[in-house]
């Protein structure tokens, strides 16, 4: 990966590519600590405890959205407005047309993505106004109490419009990128948000170490190389792949002979890549968000207070049931994203059949056993990446007691060892970083190439 890096710096078209996808990288993070008007946020809000959808989008945002800053909407409306499309696409017959027409028709699919963008924004930005106000994060005037009447309307407009706006400039910056740079623009900026936690990831490995007790000496080294096994373990998933053997017949057109090849079908063992993981994250984040702004909170022996309980990040419960949904999602994405039917059909179409296997109804039927095999085998292998920061964590609460004598706040008295960056995250940085190398090499590949005209 570095070498490829290296090689495309010495490329002049391609090194511009690059300086750009950084300049715009910049942007955002410049955007990301710019505050919003009208907000008073001494230190970074309070998001709650546990799982909750404020933690994930603070996650998502690279901590933007606990200092309330114009980008604190971060990419987050995008993504859902395209997952949003995608389900879309399979329910209303005209989206999915849409789909089928080629360069026009996703054209005017991406346009509407972009308005459906702006309005999840809209709302995101309206719901964010309401917790910052119900938080006591806003402006008030010199006698300390909150602006009413005109004033009142006017800081929430304009905090709403900031936010909005800068949820579309988000949205311009990764299809410039797209444009202009290298790598997918939308995901080169969530691999950034993602990649500037890194320092309170290594400051908060540091506190543990600095703590002085063995048990923390031992385990801050398990962490840092159970993390660079991941990393290769996840380069292995996203790479893994079955491949069904296909077998064209020979046809004569005219007095040329086409087909007569045996060829293979790739397919994906991961097919739904991290979206399982953050439709399942995004789902058991509701009962916490839910919590969160209750005024009166359970009591934790009643019903609702072992309810709410559950759905803590700190709960066997939540693991098991995390780890069911992903299972349940992937499965889900992968009936939207992959037809066997379809497939069988263009397979006879192009006089292809697979070695043992009859055209037809038997293809589509050993399609749909081999996909459904996979998905189980994925949805597994993902599964392992997306659990082990939260086993790890329950096992090191478990394990190590608070220390009554350490000073209040601090880590020995709260005991155990929390990781603050999920397994989610660790998926995408991965699946961008290798992504983005890919294009790398296809652009250096095509520079490089030495075709009929030379």
């Amino acid at each position: 990966m570095i070498k490829t890096i290296i090689n495309a710096f010495k490329a002049p078209d391609i090194r511009k590519k690059l300086l750009f996808t950084a300049f715009i990288v910049l942007v955002f993070r410049i955007g990301s600590v710019i505050p919003v008007p009208f907000l008073n946020i001494v230190d970074e809000i309070e998001v709650g405890k546990g799982n909750t959808i404020l933690t994930y989008l603070s996650l998502m945002t690279g901590s933007a959205f606990t200092y309330g800053t114009i980008f604190a909407m971060s990419i987050t409306p995008y993504i859902n407005s395209s997952i949003i499309m995608q389900l879309l696409g399979v329910a209303i017959p005209a989206l999915e047309k849409l789909q089928k027409e080629g360069e026009e028709g996703r054209k005017k699919i991406n346009t509407i993505t972009r308005f459906l963008t702006v309005v999840l924004g809209l709302l995101q930005s309206l719901a964010y106004y309401f917790f910052l106000r119900a938080n006591n994060y806003l402006m008030t005037d010199a006698s300390g109490a909150d602006f009413t009447g005109f004033d009142a309307v006017f800081q929430a407009v304009v905090i709403i419009a900031v936010l909005t706006a800068g949820t579309a400039v988000i949205m311009w910056l990764g299809e410039q990128i797209s444009i202009q740079g290298i790598g997918n623009g939308i995901s080169i900026i969530l691999f950034a948000g993602i990649v500037s936690r890194f320092p309170t990831l290594l400051a908060q490995l540091r506190e543990y170490w600095r703590t002085g007790q063995t048990v923390y000496r031992i385990l801050v080294p398990v962490v840092i190389v159970c993390f660079i096994l991941m990393i290769a373990y996840i380069v292995l998933v996203d790479n893994a792949e079955r491949r069904l053997p296909i077998q064209y017949s020979k046809r004569v057109v005219g007095r040329k002979m086409y087909g007569g090849q045996n060829t293979h079908m790739p397919i994906k063992i991961n097919m739904s890549g991290v979206l399982p993981i953050i439709f399942a994250s995004s789902i058991l984040s509701l009962p916490a968000t839910v919590q969160m702004f209750l005024k009166n909170q359970p009591a934790e022996d009643s019903f609702w207070g072992k309810f709410f309980a559950i759905f803590q990040g700190d709960n066997w419960w939540y693991a098991l049931l995390y780890f069911l949904l992903i299972i349940f999602f992937a499965y889900f994405y992968s009936t939207i994203q992959y037809n066997p039917i379809e497939m069988a059909n263009n397979l006879r179409k192009n006089n292809g059949a697979i070695p043992g296997i009859r055209p037809g109804r038997p293809t589509s039927d050993y399609l749909m056993r081999i996909i459904s095999r996979l998905v189980l085998i994925g949805a597994l292998m993902i599964s392992a990446v997306a659990l082990f920061p939260i086993v790890y964590s329950l096992i090191c609460n478990m394990a190590i007691p608070a220390n009554p004598d350490a000073e209040a706040g601090s880590i020995a008295a709260q005991g155990g060892m929390t990781i603050s960056l999920g397994g989610t995250s660790l998926i995408i940085l991965v699946g961008v970083a290798l992504e983005t190398v890919r294009q790398l090499e296809s652009q250096m590949m095509m520079k490089h190439y030495k075709g009929f005209l030379d």
